[in-house]
């Protein structure tokens, strides 16, 4: 399956119309990942906006060191970020791409939400996901990368969902190839990224929390039942829980981190 630079090159145009694209376009067919080959080109002199694109990665990462699948067809791509944030606040960076991804899939009119805390969904089933990857000097984040992994016309497993087979079966094309899909993806995540910065982190939260598909949702934490009621700056899921205790006035609220609880999918 080859990629078609022009393709994408033009649908970015659409946007950016005749000005210089904010996009260094690196192009390969097989990569280990791109997240990788991006830090590769960042040690050699490229600056944000660098994008590495592949139609396949042999060693695919997702969150926690976990593998991602990445047969030909899916969409791999990991752009270059320069920011400057504090090391403890580097979760707000895959908030931000999370949520501009999926502003802008919605306004191609794709009914997309974010599982917590940086999954692309549709019908409950998982579409995409973010790998944020940063250099810290000081306490401070010096550089970033944001690897994104979205099915396109690849084999998804039973909690994943292909965006073609999906459309498919609505009858409707609202992404009409990839290259299409990728200069989307592209657009959010400079999106995201620029109103954390424009803006700031409280704006973008509430416009994250407005297309969290997990609000309200009830998950068990060390037996203890508690209900979804948020997410805070760091990154972490805000559970409201549940007390049995007749005597007590207010119910407790915690907050857990990334990687500690799972909430699940949606099988087919």
């Amino acid at each position: 399956m080859e990629f078609n630079r022009q393709l994408l090159v033009d649908s970015l145009k659409v946007e950016y119309q005749q000005q210089n694209l904010p996009f260094s376009l690196h192009i390969f067919n097989t990569v280990s990942s791109t997240n990788q080959v991006l830090w590769q080109l960042i040690n050699q002199g490229e600056k944000s906006g660098c994008v590495v694109i592949a139609t396949q990665q042999t060693a695919g990462r997702g969150q926690w060191g976990r593998q991602w699948q990445s047969s030909t067809g899916g969409l791999y791509l990991s752009m270059a970020i320069d920011i400057k944030l504090q090391a403890t606040s580097s979760y707000q960076l895959t908030l931000a791409s999370a949520w501009g991804i999926t502003a802008q899939l919605q306004k191609c009119g794709l009914p997309v939400g974010i599982k917590w805390p940086n999954d692309l969904v549709l019908e409950g089933r998982k579409l995409g996901g973010i790998l944020t990857e940063t250099k810290v000097n000081q306490g401070q984040i010096t550089q970033a990368v944001i690897g994104v992994g979205i099915n396109w016309t690849n084999e998804v497993p039973e909690t994943g969902i292909n965006l073609q087979l999906w459309q498919n079966s609505q009858n409707y094309q609202m992404i009409y190839h990839l290259e299409m899909l990728t200069a989307q993806v592209l657009l959010g995540i400079k999106s995201g990224i620029d109103c954390l910065q424009v803006e700031g982190i409280n704006i973008l939260l509430s416009r994250y929390l407005d297309v969290l598909t997990n609000m309200g949702d009830q998950v068990y934490v060390n037996n203890f039942l508690g209900t979804v009621v948020g997410v805070t700056q760091e990154g972490n899921l805000r559970l409201q829980m549940a007390t049995y205790d007749p005597k007590a006035v207010v119910i407790p609220e915690i907050s857990v981190q990334p990687g500690t609880i799972s909430l699940g999918y949606r099988q087919k």
